[in-house]
This record gives C-alpha cells, structure tokens and sequence, in this order.
C-alpha cells in the first residue's frame, strides 16, 4: 500500500476517539462519513496497528493514512464531449441514458479513462471522478476531478454553495415569465429561480414551455420535484410527469451552465454547452401542428 500521508497527534487534554478527531488535519479525508469509510477498509494506522473506529487517539500518536488497492478497472468505451481538461479537473457534456456512477458497468464514470487523459499531477486519482451527479435521462455538464487536491477543493465549494448551475427544460403548459418555487424535497429545503425563454401552443397540452432553471439548493429531483408542484412538469418525466403526455424522446432537461473556482489556479472558470437538437424540434413541431389544426 502506498501511504498517503503522516500525522503527529498533538498535545490532547484527554484521549479522543479517532472518527470525532478533527477531520480538516487530513489532507486525503474530505469528511467524517470519509474518515468512517477509510477506517471500514483498514487503511489507517495508529502507531503501526489498523485503527478502527472504537481505537482512541493520545498525544504523539503517530497516524498514517495509506492508498486503497490498485483495482483494474473495466472500461466502458463511451465516447463522451470533452469541453474543457487540465491536470486537476475535466467539463464533459453528458448524454442521455447513462446514470452517472452506480453499481453498473455502462455509467459515465466507468467511461471517463476512456475520453480523458491520466493527470500527471502528484497527487493523481487512480480513476477520474464525477463531483456530482445528473439522472439518467438528463444530460449535459459534469465536473470531473482527476486530482485528489481538486477533489477536496471542488467537494467544499459544493457544500459551501459556492458552485452555481443552471439548466434548460421544456415544461408542460405555459409558465410566468419568471417565478421562484420554494418547497421542500425528501423533507429538505429546496429553492429554484425560473425564467421562460419561449412559449409554444400545443394540441396534447395547449402550450409547452420553454425554460431557464437555477436551482440554489441541490436535492435529489429537485428540479423535476419542484416543476412537477406548480403544475409544469417536464416532458419527458415518467416518474414524476404527467402520465398521459405521450413525448418519446426521452427527459427535457439539461444541464446548460456552470460557475465555480478552478480548484488550482483559484480563477472563476464557466463553461457551458449546447441543447440537443430535440429542444428546438419539439418546439418548432408542436407550433407547427397547432397551426396546421387550427387554420
């Protein structure tokens, strides 16, 4: 095993156990959910014996925290578009139909070794990795980490709110022009900003929507949730859609923009990447069917 990194216990007042022992001292532990995983896999040491997580901590205890197994990896050879990549992270533009990471062999991460370069960087990832995730049938912009440094970085921008996101759907019926949604999601707090970008009729729904999303918090659905609870869901959504709508072309949503702090050079960086040619062609058939029918 490759150590990771060595850490002095200093003076304590009393022993600590170590999985409420301060978590930002690790350079290689992003929390203590992290810190409980690490101990689960016997990958620190307290004074040269595998700690877990009934072991305490006194003053002088020597820590070491080692690098999990090399495991081969099976590539999945998705191609995938690569917006931006450096040594420390990559922007890819994820389609449809895959889900982002999981206990399956045809996900997104799985496919990264397969479009990315390895970082040459000291602190490489074995793996690239996804900092968040998009459903399944959602597609557009990710964030990958290919350092454990931009790891880290990237992980608390996250927590802190400090990464800014915004999407594109089309939506069932017509929408205000701009409008916030405050509800709750899985009984969490959840806050998205809306703004319409274009209005069609429709025979099947009298109108279809055209919107911009932003959402301020990032829970599970949130997005498809709360546009589901004013009565505008989007096309596409079998799970939380109307059932009815009979739109074939997978999930309306996609992931458009993003805003965050490049993790080494502590520049703001955005990118962002274009709608799928399904957007403008449902909009311009359902217009075009409503016309036709109502001459």
């Amino acid at each position: 095993m490759k150590l990771l990194e060595t850490h002095i216990v200093p003076k304590l007042d009393s022993p600590v156990r170590i999985q409420e022992y301060e978590v930002p001292i690790f350079k290689s532990i992003l929390s203590k959910s992290a810190l409980k995983k690490v101990l689960k896999k016997k990958l620190i040491y307290v004074n040269g014996r595998i700690a877990t997580t009934a072991t305490y901590l006194n003053t002088n205890d020597i820590i070491e925290v080692f690098e999990e197994k090399t495991v081969v990896k099976k590539i999945f050879k998705l191609e995938i578009p690569v917006i931006f990549e450096d040594d420390d992270i990559a922007i890819i533009n994820k389609p449809a139909g895959f889900p982002t990471n999981g206990n399956y062999f045809k996900t997104i991460e799985n496919a990264l070794p397969h479009n990315l370069k390895r970082s040459e960087a000291n602190d490489a990832l074995q793996f690239p990795k996804p900092l968040h995730r998009l459903d399944n049938p959602t597609s557009g912009i990710l964030i990958i980490a290919k350092t454990k440094s931009a790891q880290i970085h990237l992980y608390k921008q996250f927590e802190q709110q400090q990464i800014s996101k915004e999407y594109q759907a089309i939506v069932l019926g017509k929408t205000e022009l701009k409008g916030e949604i405050h509800s709750a999601v899985a009984e969490k707090d959840a806050f998205t900003i809306y703004e319409t970008i274009q209005t069609v009729p429709s025979l099947q729904n009298e109108f279809l929507s055209h919107v911009k999303l932003v959402p301020k918090t990032g829970r599970t659905h949130q997005l498809r949730i709360h546009l589901a609870s004013i009565n505008h869901p989007i096309a596409g959504d079998q799970l939380h859609g109307n059932p009815e709508e009979n739109y074939k072309k997978g999930l309306f949503l996609c992931a458009t923009a993003i805003q965050f702090t490049h993790p080494k050079t502590m520049e703001k960086v955005s990118f962002s990447s274009t709608l799928p040619n399904k957007y403008k062609s449902i909009l311009e058939r359902e217009e075009r069917r409503f016309l036709k029918f109502n001459q």
